[in-house]
């Protein structure tokens, strides 16, 4: 019996790893959270899943309900970039001003991602919406043999993952608002470090009180020392 054990073990293995690499090969957001009202960079990762043909383009659609006023691109080596965009209905206002256009597409092409490998497209964002729990983005992955791999399909909460899942990016409360601790912390760092300075200076007044009683102890010393010397040399 105990010979079996790693036998099963290895084909438990080996069926974890079958049902997790279809879901592996999807195009990803990395990393797939960021907080609500921030700035954010992130990546679309992109595996090739064929075996006899390389992805040569990658077309990332934005979410139209949740236009982004900041929208920048990474350089990547060897592949080309481009930018749509398109004027808003209604303009959005951001520290720097109003904006009246977003970027609604972003296209790369002119690269290669042969088989068994992948590429990230690097992008920087913001500022996310604070009424929304995710950015969902459409992606097309064209090969090189021209056929179109459409992540597209929305994922239901609790269901079953489609096919082809769109990328998703989940939108998170900012981190000072998730314990509503903070400034309670703060208080209590006030208090301890007030508590330290207070006990720092009654341990300097004492300390000052113990040098001066003791020069006074080391003056009268000297001075009975004296005394005493006089009156044998008197006697």
């Amino acid at each position: 019996m105990p010979r079996r054990l790693p036998l099963a073990a290895a084909l438990a293995g080996g069926t974890v790893l079958l049902v997790a690499g279809p879901a592996a090969a999807h195009v990803s957001v990395q990393p797939g959270t960021a907080e609500k009202g921030g700035y954010t960079t992130v990546a679309f990762k992109v595996p090739n899943e064929k075996d006899n043909a390389s992805t040569v383009k990658l077309e990332v659609t934005l979410d139209p309900k949740h236009p982004l006023p900041s929208v920048s691109t990474q350089p990547v080596p060897g592949w080309d970039v481009k930018v749509d965009k398109a004027k808003l209905d209604k303009p959005i206002k951001t520290a720097d001003g109003m904006v009246n256009e977003a970027v609604t597409k972003i296209t790369w092409s002119g690269g290669k991602i042969e088989p068994g490998s992948f590429q990230q497209f690097p992008v920087s964002m913001g500022p996310l919406p604070k009424d929304a729990d995710q950015i969902v983005f459409k992606a097309l992955q064209t090969y090189s043999d021209n056929d179109v791999v459409r992540w597209i399909d929305a994922s239901t909460p609790g269901g079953e993952e489609p096919e082809h899942p769109a990328p998703a990016l989940k939108l998170t409360a900012p981190a000072a608002d998730k314990g509503g601790g903070d400034a309670k912390n703060d208080r209590s760092d006030t208090n301890a470090t007030a508590s330290s300075k207070s006990a720092a200076g009654g341990s300097d007044t004492t300390a000052r009180v113990l040098g001066i009683v003791g020069i006074v102890v080391g003056v009268l010393g000297v001075a009975f020392a004296v005394l005493t010397l006089s009156l044998i040399h008197i006697s």
